[in-house]
């Protein structure tokens, strides 16, 4: 019997923790059905508003044992402290600046939005709205880790 390998069944690489800030219930369930077909081994973690996001990577409250992410997947519409908010502390911190930030988008609006608050997120993708969609956004997901992946120094 062969050894286990991580990329022997189609997988690549270890487990990446995905955070997912999502304030739609639907649109949570879609990604997480859709990101449990993926290439890439991962567990998604979502919160639904920017408080939670924040609570979650600085590990605080209910959030203590969780681990911190290694991608972020924002919405930048959320009740109370705006997906904008939340990447400007993101940005602000520099143990959180190195975690890579998604901006879901609805459209190259959405982008330019972010643009204008003099925010940079790593990637911007448009939000899928079929279900079809989504197989499409966890191939980008997955295209946009395996560049940063590549482009990282070996330890």
């Amino acid at each position: 019997m062969a050894p286990a390998d991580d990329e022997s069944d189609g997988e690549i690489g270890e487990t990446i923790d995905i955070l997912l800030v999502e304030p739609n219930p639907g649109d949570t369930r879609l990604f997480e059905e859709n990101f449990r077909d993926a290439k890439l081994m991962n567990a998604v973690h979502a919160v639904t508003n920017g408080e939670k996001a924040l609570e979650f990577v600085h590990q605080r409250g209910e959030y203590a044992d969780s681990p911190r992410p290694d991608l972020i997947l924002l919405e930048p519409q959320l009740p109370g402290q705006s997906g904008m908010e939340v990447l400007a502390q993101l940005n602000g911190e520099p143990p959180l600046r190195e975690i890579p930030v998604i901006v879901l988008t609805s459209s190259e609006v959405g982008e330019s939005i972010v643009k204008s608050h003099d925010l940079e997120a790593d990637a911007y993708i448009q939000k899928p709205v079929e279900t079809d969609e989504f197989i499409e956004f966890v191939q980008e997901v997955e295209e946009f880790w395996f560049a940063i992946v590549k482009t990282e120094p070996a330890n």
